[in-house]
């Protein structure tokens, strides 16, 4: 799998992003398609991290854009960490922090 971009999160901790990964989720979430940098920056710099309710292994990471036309206003990015090594496995809008 070719990585299409590795990022270091606010906490330190590498994730990356491979293009099977990119792919499935632009095919779930065509709005991301054209978000990558924001996919970036709302890793490297969040409004908040937050635990997901039923696995201790994966990440919710939230920034806020003001500039979206929507009422889904927060990019949430979601990452797993197994075995040290962190990997993004989908990222899409909502309206709010959960």
């Amino acid at each position: 799998m070719n990585i299409l971009f590795e990022v270091i999160d606010k906490t330190d901790r590498k994730l990356r992003m491979t293009d099977y990964n990119w792919q499935h989720i632009v095919r779930r979430h065509p709005e991301i398609a054209s978000q990558k940098e924001n996919v970036i920056e709302t890793l490297e710099k969040p409004d908040k991290i937050t635990d997901s309710p039923d696995k201790e292994e994966i990440k919710y990471y939230y920034k806020y854009y003001k500039n979206l036309p929507s009422p889904f206003r927060f990019m949430r990015v979601i990452a797993k960490y197994l075995n040290g090594s962190g990997f993004i496995i989908s990222s899409h809008f909502v309206r709010a922090i959960q």
